[in-house]
């Protein structure tokens, strides 16, 4: 038996052939044989072997009589092999003459199953060396020794990286393990991506890795074979699909035989990280007339979800490619793709592909925006109007082109938002912004800029260039909250209106305010500095000093000025170049030497801000001088107008795509007083939740304190299978009148309409209400089958109690308002199963609110449910959403429900999976309601459980009465007649009472 065997499949490789079969016989280790498998070659291949192993009975030839594939080629090498160890060689390749040598040493030293060696790579056909490099770099990296199942996960879990290729021809292994992996395999043809599926089968069933890269014999001809970057038709891509579908379809099949491995992550990592391969294919070597088509093929084989999410990669990556180098982009390319992408109907997401897919796409929407952003920016130079808006967050812009955002505060790590100007670049202070503020922004477009005019504004505060009084607050400015559509039309931020507002003028600042009337009526700029604690007021007078010795001709103007009543603020202005260079050249010398002769060390952070400050006082200054002087600038003030909200909208992603649980999303709606009653219902509900699911619970909300959300996602990281998550959607209902009928329903209940907005990702999601506490498994709940159907829900056994009173009024009420064919298929809208993929198409977020503005429904939000989702429901089992006694209801109310219904609720009362506590009595309004045990025995172990109490407390304490006045005693207690009575009648006692009422009798008094 030889010590090593040499698998070499063959497939019309004739100009090939012969070099392999060289480098094989050249080998300076002789023990070996070469099993050579032609498989059906039409060109020659064959003869060329046969001649070979005349000539060297070491060369043993296999010949297919119909071509089988790679795989089945290397299957049938393997069964003919008798080595102690064999390793793969393609007939393309070849071999230094000291490869065998080498292996055999290193198994000599390292034992191992599987021993991973390097490669030689040479291009071939026009590949670049720089590609060369770089796929020899990647195969060459140096990787960790593994055993047991690691050997398997280093590979294809993606929970560890992906770390090691999975190249099999870049492998040795002991024999034994080969025979016995390979009889294991399936028999039926694969190609393409038959690699990533044996060495997916071997490095599970073996015991032992090691890698010795520096092992560099087998030499690959990168660009032969099936590799290449050489053009394929939509045909030809459909085909490459199905031959990996079918490697996919086998290592399904081997994980199912040999369940006990748990190969599920690292299949499920084989199938990802080959269809990436798979779709750089599509990107490269697909025509772009050929892609549709392509990607259609490519959606039918796989599914709209997979063939979606890779085009969305390529988007994505591209789309960063371009921000990082925004000499490059191509958005003709991007848009190509998009539409494409657009294309593929996703429709209802694959639950295992879902996560991915939009995690992938949101990603490339994100980057896209800010893509186009960047684009704007390009846009910028060669305005003759350039206002600068300072910036450290990213804010909402108007789209503008004379609006023009600058980052400062930048540091080396910081992120660079490529659709802004960065305050570090060219020559500038960008290093003194703690103090300087907004002028490390003026100081660069000084330096860098050219225009006719400069301008300048903060991401909060804009000048307001329309034509419309607006009302503004004590400290001069409007107040707004969204840099929206609204309000670009309201204050005129197009390009037009501000052209039209600036041009004839030059000097604009904000409008000057009466010191007497606004900021607390301080008076004088001087009192305003002196009353503000953290600034100090010796800075005042030092930059009071250096002005007079640096421009004596301004003294009486700051006289006048700090000592008059009036000031413009915020160091917004625009002027023309003359004007503005001319300030800068006069501000920044005084504020260096301010800086030189301050010890600021010993500032506060908002001291620190003081040549900002300062700023504001000098550009006043230098106005008043101006005027007084008669430069005969023409000046215009504006409105300043301040947007308490300029952020984007926030937004949602996926979780992230390693979550390999089966994800179940559940939306909670609360406010910042109901954060204690959260707490209460999510840790009901994570208690009794499965360990097999991923819980992603997502709060919508519009003022929860930080501190309160931060304390929440403390509490609950005990629990590995759920991610808590804040979403802000008071933008959302912004502008929109909710109103609630009832005193104990706020308007947070509304924001279920929004659901299938915030969390575009899901096709199905849990909505639950906040009062409730869950002894079930929600996942059970989530998972009932909807079909078309909108909803599913509980029927709402008060509704259908109050359909049955004699009056009628509310069933006149179900179906003159509500217009319900069926009144009795009322359901209780505090449990809801919501079908978001079909909701999406049969309403907008905008409808939804629409009607749930309707002021003659009684319950808002549950009646618009009810209203629009009749006939589409699904009804639940009436213990999944248990309404406890308010106030009596059970005997009252729910009692006149229609038998069954009545029934199947006291049921349910027995073994509720989750309790409603529904109306306005609670359990932290009366500890002693109906279920209220239940509920504190979550309540107590939540970190809100003493701001319960608190309520508790406040709602039962009994309420201090007003004295009343106490009649006048008929025997008064020195009369000697209470000797006799008290004893005979005591105080309280019937015969005191009854004697009591005989006496008023006889006055009279009744």
């Amino acid at each position: 038996m030889p010590t090593i065997s040499i698998i070499v499949a063959a497939y019309n490789v004739k100009d090939y052939i012969t070099d392999c079969l060289s480098s094989i016989t050249r080998q300076t280790f002789q023990d070996f044989e070469a099993i050579v498998v032609d498989d059906a070659s039409t060109d020659g291949t064959a003869e060329l072997v046969a001649e070979a192993a005349a000539r060297d009975p070491r060369i043993i030839p296999v010949t297919h009589t119909i071509n089988r594939g790679l795989h089945l080629a290397r299957k049938t090498g393997v069964e003919r092999a008798s080595g102690d160890y064999a390793f793969f060689l393609d007939g393309d390749d070849d071999l230094s003459e000291t490869m065998c040598a080498d292996l055999v040493a290193q198994f000599q030293k390292h034992p191992v199953d599987i021993l991973h060696y390097g490669i030689t790579v040479i291009g071939e056909n026009g590949i670049l060396d720089e590609e060369c490099r770089t796929f020899e770099a990647f195969n060459n990296t140096p990787s960790a020794d593994t055993q047991g199942m690691r050997v398997v996960r280093s590979i294809y879990d993606e929970h560890l990286g992906q770390q090691v290729d999975w190249r099999v021809t870049q492998r040795a292994y002991r024999t034994e393990l080969l025979k016995r992996a390979f009889d294991a395999m399936t028999d039926q043809r694969l190609e393409r991506a038959e690699d990533g599926y044996e060495c997916l089968v071997l490095s599970a069933l073996a015991a032992s890795y090691h890698a010795c890269k520096d092992c560099r014999g087998y030499r690959y001809h990168y660009g032969r074979g099936v590799t290449g970057t050489n053009a394929i038709s939509a045909e030809t891509y459909g085909r490459f699909c199905r031959q990996f579908h079918d490697c996919f379809a086998a290592a399904d099949d081997f994980a199912t035989v040999h369940a006990e491995l748990d190969l599920d992550s690292c299949v499920r990592g084989f199938k990802h990280k080959a269809t990436e391969l798979l779709s750089n294919d599509w990107k490269v070597r697909v025509r772009d007339n050929d892609k549709m088509d392509a990607a259609k093929q490519m959606a039918a084989i796989f599914s709209p979800t997979v063939t979606a999410r890779e085009i969305w990669r390529h988007i994505r990556d591209a789309a960063w490619d371009d921000l990082s180098d925004p000499d490059r982009v191509a958005m003709d390319t991007i848009t190509l793709w998009q539409t494409i992408a657009d294309t593929v109907d996703v429709g209802p997401s694959e639950p295992d592909e879902a996560p991915r897919y939009w995690q992938t796409r949101s990603r490339a929407e994100e980057l896209l925006k800010q893509l186009r952003r960047a684009q704007e920016r390009r846009s910028y130079d060669g305005q003759p109007i350039r206002i600068f808006i300072t910036t450290h967050k990213n804010v909402d812009k108007p789209d503008s082109r004379i609006l023009q955002p600058v980052q400062v505060g930048l540091k080396p790590d910081s992120y660079r938002f490529p659709w802004a100007f960065h305050d570090d670049e060219g020559e500038n202070i960008s290093a003194k912004n703690p103090m300087y503020c907004e002028l490390t922004t003026q100081y660069w477009a000084w330096k860098n800029i050219d225009a006719e005019y400069y301008g300048f504004c903060h991401y909060r505060r804009y000048f307001d260039f329309s034509d419309t009084e607006h009302a503004e607050n004590p400290y001069g400015e409007i107040m707004d909250d969204y840099i929206d559509a609204d309000a670009i039309r309201e204050y005129g931020f197009d390009d037009e209106t501000i052209a039209r507002a600036v041009q004839g003028y030059d000097v604009i600042t904000t409008r000057y305010g009466d010191l007497t009337k606004i900021i607390d009526a301080h008076g004088t700029p001087k009192k305003v500095w002196e009353a503000a604690p953290k600034l100090l007021d010796e800075d005042l007078h030092r930059m009071y000093d250096i002005l007079c010795a640096m421009h004596p001709e301004y003294r009486q103007d700051a006289i006048a000025f700090l000592n008059g009543n009036r000031s413009c603020f915020c160091n917004m202005f625009i002027m023309r170049r003359e004007i503005f260079r001319d300030y800068c050249a006069w501000l920044f010398p005084m504020l260096e030497v301010f800086e030189r002769n301050t010890d600021m060390s010993r500032h506060s952070k908002e001291a620190l801000r003081t040549p900002g400050h300062l700023a504001e006082r000098l550009l006043n200054i230098y106005l008043m001088h101006h005027q007084r002087i008669g430069s005969g600038w023409k000046t215009k003030e504006l409105q300043c107008v301040h947007f308490t909200n300029p952020e984007p909208q926030e937004t949602l992603a996926p979780l992230d795509a390693n979550i390999t649980d089966p994800i179940v999303p559940v939306v909670f709606a609360a406010d910042d007083n109901y954060v204690p009653q959260l707490a209460t219902t999510i840790y009901s509900a994570m208690v009794n939740a499965s360990q097999d699911r991923h819980y992603d619970v997502v709060v919508l909300q519009r003022n929860i304190a930080w501190d309160k959300q931060e304390r929440l996602r403390t509490f609950f990281r005990r629990f590995d299978n759920m991610t808590l998550r804040f979403i802000n959607v008071d933008r959302l209902v912004s502008g929109v009148k909710l109103t609630t009928n009832n005193a104990h329903i706020s308007v947070e209940t509304y924001y279920r309409f929004l659901i299938q907005q915030v969390l575009p990702f899901y096709d199905k999601v849990l909505y639950l209400d906040s009062d409730i506490i869950i002894n079930g498994d929600i996942a059970e709940l989530y998972d009932t089958e909807l079909g078309e159907n909108l909803l599913a829900a509980v029927h709402d056994i008060d509704f259908l109690g109050n359909l049955n009173v004699k009056h009628g009024l509310r069933m006149g009420y179900a179906t003159d308002v509500l217009h319900m064919q069926d009144p009795y298929a009322y359901f209780q809208a505090g449990v809801l199963v919501l079908n978001t993929r079909a909701m999406r198409e049969h309403y907008t977020m905008d409808q939804w609110l629409e009607y749930a503005s309707n002021p003659e429904y009684i319950y808002n939000d549950q009646d618009v449910l009810n209203a629009h989702c009749e006939g589409k429901v699904t009804f639940l089992d009436w213990s999944w959403n248990v309404m406890h006694d308010c106030a009596g209801r059970v005997e009252n109310v729910f009692s006149l429900a229609p038998n069954d219904a009545y029934d199947a609720y006291m049921t349910s009362r027995e073994q509720p999976k989750i309790v409603h506590y529904a109306g306005f009595i609670k359990p932290w309004t009366d500890p002693d309601c109906d279920f209220a045990s239940i509920y504190w025995r979550y309540a107590r172990e939540t970190p809100f459980y003493e701001r319960l109490l608190k309520k508790v407390v406040q709602s039962t304490a009994p309420q201090p009465k007003t004295p009343s006045a106490q009649h006048e005693r008929a025997i008064g207690e020195g009369n000697t007649l209470r000797k006799v009575i008290d004893p005979l009648m005591p105080i309280g006692s019937k015969r005191r009472e009854a004697a009591k009422a005989v006496g008023r009798l006889i006055r009279g008094k009744h």
